[in-house]
This record gives C-alpha cells, sequence and structure tokens, in this order.
C-alpha cells in the first residue's frame, strides 16, 4: 500500500467532476486500500478519490472510533431522506478549518462494494453526513462552498498563503 497525495483547496483539480467507473479491477481495489492508508494516515474519517487527484466515482469511509468499520463506495447514488440539521464539518482537502454546514441526517445510498456487488444502505448521523460530503466531491464541491464568501475567501487567502510558506521552506 502507499500513501497517496491529497490535493488542497484552493487547487482547481479539485472542481473536476468524477467519472463512473465502468469495472471493477485489481488495480481499483489497490486504488481503495490506499485510500484507506491515506485517510487513516491524515487523519480523516472520509476520502473521494477526486481529493487524490483520480476523477473516478469512488469514496472511502471509516466513521469507527477504531478504525475498523471500512466501508467503500463506487458509484454512489444518494436518495435524501432526513430532515436538514447542522453539523460541523472539516476535510482533508481544507486543512484546520471546521465550519456548520446543513446536511439531512439521513440517507440512502444505492452503489458498488470493492468486489463490484451492488447494494444499497440507509445511514444516518455522521456516517450520513460524511457520505454526503463525500459524493460532493464527486461532483466537484467542497463544504467551502456551503459557507458565505467571505468565511470561504479569508480560508482560501489562508490556505494559499500557507502552501506559498511551504513551498519556500
Amino acid at each position: 500500500m502507499a500513501l497517496l497525495p491529497i490535493l488542497h483547496y484552493p487547487d482547481p483539480k479539485l472542481r473536476t467532476k468524477a467519472k463512473p467507473i465502468t469495472e471493477v479491477t485489481d488495480t481499483l481495489r489497490k486504488l481503495i486500500d490506499d485510500m484507506f492508508e491515506t485517510m487513516y494516515d491524515a487523519p480523516g474519517i472520509g476520502l473521494a478519490a477526486s481529493q487524490v487527484d483520480v476523477h473516478k466515482r469512488l469514496i472511502v469511509i471509516d466513521v469507527s472510533e477504531t478504525r475498523d468499520e471500512p466501508n467503500v463506495y463506487i458509484n454512489p447514488e444518494l436518495e435524501l431522506l432526513g430532515t436538514v440539521m447542522q453539523a460541523e464539518e472539516g476535510c482533508l482537502s481544507v486543512p484546520g478549518y471546521y465550519e456548520a454546514v446543513e446536511r439531512v441526517d439521513r440517507i440512502k445510498v444505492t452503489a458498488l462494494d470493492r468486489n463490484g456487488e451492488s447494494f444499497t444502505q440507509e445511514a444516518s448521523g455522521l456516517l450520513a453526513v460524511c457520505i454526503q460530503h463525500e459524493c460532493d466531491h464527486l461532483d466537484g464541491k467542497l463544504f467551502v462552498d456551503y459557507l458565505s464568501s467571505l468565511k470561504r475567501t479569508r480560508i482560501k487567502k489562508k490556505l494559499v498563503k500557507l502552501q506559498r510558506q511551504q513551498a519556500h521552506s
């Protein structure tokens, strides 16, 4: 397994719309394993392939405290079921920032697993929020897009400044 570089906002590649996966192969399963390793190392609870510059409709998630409940969603399709709530979100592509975002508290997702088998799952709470957040990445949307333009601009300026400082050190 290998750690993959995570794209950081405002990298324009994060705005690329991911393409559906047509075949589940060993190469794809290796990408899944690498994404889990990258997510756990970061540390995070979810990662979309778009965040590691692979623009395919694939997300990995593990919201368990013990990091032993890995979930793979290939070509996920969401049905929003719950009521809108606010929850604080962060993102591995927007490091160090946490803001309140409105999401529904219950969803149904249909996807393929790592073996290419179709499944449907209902999720609520943190898992539902995480799936929605990661699916947004597949559509080129970031959690900062839910914020006011003032907050978004402030975050962007700070991250660009930090990236410049890191590039010169």
